[in-house]
């Protein structure tokens, strides 16, 4: 199958550093979940992810395909013809941003717009770090949490969640007691000047229950991250199958849940609650393109082994740099096809359904979800 006449929805990114931010960041940083110097200033240069990398970038860019010779590109090109180009291999026809990832040194979301048609989420951690620096007392700050919810504006697209990152998704029912002495001790922080970062279980859970209930009234999308992540995170916590409770309340069924990063390697929990729960959507993005190519075959096809295609969505989890965008793309168009012409080897799809199936993926099923149409973007 060849499917690069389909413009990708990317239905989950982040936004690209500013050229001064990008001055003083190590590239190689991109390409790793981890953190730790010896890492990315090494150990990072020896994954599959970084070798096959170099090779595709090298066929854009018109550079060795080396480090150095990307180094060499960059400079050559400057920033935002090296972004440009990038993009336009990508063929992307709408960018979904979430904009609380390094909030103070990326490019606005608006900026994008040059790119493709730029939509955001909330980040709903993000926005209450800001309002608990901002408001005195609980009371103020519930109201002005759940009123920045309400009031967001026509580019917004939905809500995201990085509790997985902080308490995991073992998400409990309400404690406002907890919740309230949680504020109370951020707030003193942020009375010191100190920086508040939300990690106690029963505020994280008292922001993820206000937020769903938001979401649930009018119909709206929430992302959680899972799976794995940088090593903030517990990966035994992010298994989506801790969500279960979330996706049993009535009350919240009206809530598009998409899991994201296709949970691996929780990847066939994920297809599971995305085939029992109505409500449950199962993103591929981050396995696609960070894995092997056997990897991102498996997760692939763990996928669809019992998920319906009408819940899959295709994401790059593209961040910081150009570069991951056009990665995430081109291997997910390459394993996706790969993936779908294996299912019609094997009598589970025909050819017209496998077509289909690419256009649900990539395009229509985000467009659905999150427009409440069949297609965003430039055809």
């Amino acid at each position: 199958m060849d499917l690069s006449h389909i413009r990708i929805l990317d239905h989950h990114a982040h936004n690209l550093l500013t050229p001064e931010a990008m001055a003083g960041f190590t590239l190689t940083a991109a390409f790793t979940e981890g953190y730790a110097q010896e890492i990315v200033s090494q150990h990072v240069r020896e994954t599959l992810f970084f070798k096959r990398s170099l090779r595709q970038l090298s066929e854009v860019l018109g550079c060795e395909p080396t480090l150095d010779g990307l180094l060499d590109a960059r400079r050559r090109l400057g920033y935002e013809q090296t972004a440009q180009a990038l993009f336009d291999a990508g063929g992307f026809a709408a960018l979904l941003l979430d904009d609380g990832f390094m909030p103070d040194r990326i490019m606005p979301t608006a900026w994008h717009n040059r790119f493709a048609p730029t939509y955001r989420f909330i980040r709903i951690e993000h926005a209450a770090a800001r309002l608990i620096a901002q408001h005195a007392t609980w009371p103020a700050f519930c109201d002005a949490f759940r009123a920045e919810l309400e009031a967001r504006g026509p580019d917004v697209v939905g809500f995201k969640s990085i509790i997985a990152y902080r308490t995991g998704l073992d998400i409990r029912p309400i404690d406002t007691q907890g919740a309230e002495r949680a504020f109370a001790e951020l707030r003193a922080c942020a009375e010191q000047g100190e920086p508040v970062r939300i990690a106690h279980k029963a505020l994280n859970d008292w922001l993820v229950w206000a937020a769903l209930e938001i979401a649930a009234r009018d119909g709206l999308p929430v992302q959680f991250h899972t799976g794995f992540g940088d090593p903030d995170l517990d990966l035994r916590t992010a298994n989506p199958l801790h969500l279960r409770p979330i996706f049993e309340d009535a009350t919240l069924r009206r809530a598009p849940i998409v899991l994201l990063h296709a949970g691996y390697p929780f990847t066939r929990e994920g297809g599971y609650l995305a085939a029992v729960y109505p409500n449950a959507y199962l993103d591929l993005g981050l396995a696609l393109p960070y894995l092997s190519r056997a990897g991102m075959r498996f997760a692939a096809r763990a996928a669809l082994e019992l998920a319906p295609i009408s819940k899959i969505m295709f994401s790059t989890d593209a961040h910081l740099i150009p570069e991951t965008f056009y990665l995430g793309a081109c291997c997910g168009r390459e394993v996706i096809a790969e993936v779908l012409s294996e299912a019609v080897a094997d009598g589970d799809l025909s050819p017209a359904e496998a077509d289909a199936a690419a256009l649900d993926i990539f395009h229509h099923n985000a467009a659905r979800l999150y427009f409440g149409q069949e297609h965003v973007g430039p055809a």
